[in-house]
């Protein structure tokens, strides 16, 4: 139960860092970003949640988006990278807090 918990609040409750992470490596529209996340980091967000996600990230300018066809893609800036590297930043020193050693 607990392990569950964990897993759920590292995965569906911080989406944000996932999604950014992707776009990172390239521009996505949603629907890819959503497969994308299954494919990587092996598991699959609600649609609605990996949505609202991403457009809270497009309002908060954490992303940019553009159409191409009749798909809108988004694409990372820079304050979203920024926003990224916090992320992980802090990631990692919690890891480096739990389990007593540094992090590579």
């Amino acid at each position: 139960m607990a392990l569950k918990r964990l897993k759920e609040k590292t995965t569906k409750d911080v989406l944000w860092i996932y999604i950014l992470s992707l776009l990172k490596e390239k521009d996505m529209y949603a629907y890819e970003i959503r497969d994308e996340i299954y494919r990587k980091f092996g598991f699959k967000p609600a649609r609605i949640t990996s949505y609202v996600v991403l457009y809270r990230l497009e309002k908060e300018g954490f992303v940019n988006s553009y159409w191409k066809g009749d798909r809108k893609y988004y694409s990372i800036n820079l304050k979203g990278k920024k926003l990224l590297d916090e992320g992980i930043k802090y990631l990692k020193g919690m890891i480096e807090k739990i389990s007593g050693k540094p992090f590579n």
